[in-house]
């Protein structure tokens, strides 16, 4: 079962991937340095290393869908 604390929800807007909130810092409206392609990589089961642009904080994505990231850590509840 995929533990829900490590997945934070993202947006596709044309070619840009954007999180509504960073679940480090609480910036809004942030655009991720990831392509759409990147995220049908990680889906198919190939790590990437995230670095959110707002505040450097790291993590590690092991898995996405068409609504969500997932995380190698928790993201939920650290606010």
């Amino acid at each position: 079962m995929i533990p829900f604390e490590n997945t934070w929800p993202y947006e596709q807007i044309m070619n840009d991937i954007y999180i509504h909130a960073c679940p480090f810092c609480s910036k809004e409206n942030v655009l991720l340095p990831l392509k759409p392609s990147e995220l049908q990589d990680i889906h198919d089961g190939k790590k990437k290393l995230l670095v959110f642009p707002c505040c450097s904080h790291r993590v590690t994505l092991v898995d996405t869908d068409h609504d969500y990231l997932l995380a190698s850590e928790p993201l939920r509840g650290r606010r």
